[in-house]
Parts: C-alpha cells; structure tokens; sequence
C-alpha cells in the first residue's frame, strides 16, 4: 500500500532533492491562470460558502496538490470567465498544467480534478 508522502524526494550521487507541495501548489496555479478562459483561481471558505478570487501570491491557496510515491494528484478551485465553455476550459488547464507541472518538476502527475466554484463576467 501505497503512503502518503508530504514531499517528493529524489536521490542522486550528490545528496537529495526534496520538491515542497507548495511549490507545485504555486506551479499549478499558475499554470492554470495563463489557460484560456480562467479568471482565477478560488479560496472557497466552506463555513459561509463565499467565494474570492485570489491574487497571485496567493495562488497556492486554490490548490490542494497530494503527492504518493512521487506521483502527484492536484485539485484546483478555479473561476472561469462567462460566456466560456466549462468543458473546453477545464480541458485546457488539466493539459497547461499537467505539462507545466511535469517539466518543471519530472514528477508524474497522475491525476487533475477541477472544480469549478464560479463564474465570473470580464469586463
């Protein structure tokens, strides 16, 4: 069975490179800000039920990034622009983030669940 790690770890013939969940939190967030169609990414307070946008040093927040035998499961709370397709919109985050955390990282990012908590009118 597989354990729940806090961090991805890898060992070379110099010592070890350990990659914090938050710095894979902040690379998907901001991969997900750069895809067509997201307004931002959300900090949902579940005791109210409002929902914020969130600035860009705070991206992480948007972000809840898992990490198992240096296999990474991210789920992000975005917000997307009206008039968007949903569908086509969360395609495009999972693919941008998907290869941004990958190649920044060269952890295998098994599974992208979007939740999308509103929607919102550009002006």
């Amino acid at each position: 069975m597989a354990r729940k790690k806090e961090e991805a770890r890898y060992e070379t013939k110099y010592g070890e490179i350990v990659i914090s969940p938050k710095v894979i939190a902040k690379t998907a967030g901001l991969a997900a800000c750069e895809s067509f169609g997201v307004v931002g990414m959300a900090a949902v307070n579940f005791a109210n039920g409002l929902t914020t946008i969130l600035k860009s040093e705070e991206l992480n927040k948007g972000v809840v990034v898992e990490i198992v035998d240096n296999k990474v499961k991210i789920d992000l709370h975005i917000i997307v622009a009206f008039s968007v397709n949903i569908k086509a919109c969360s395609d495009n985050v999972i693919e941008n983030v998907k290869y941004k955390v990958e190649e920044l990282t060269d952890l295998h990012v098994d599974e992208i669940n979007i939740f999308v908590e509103g929607v919102r009118v550009i002006d």
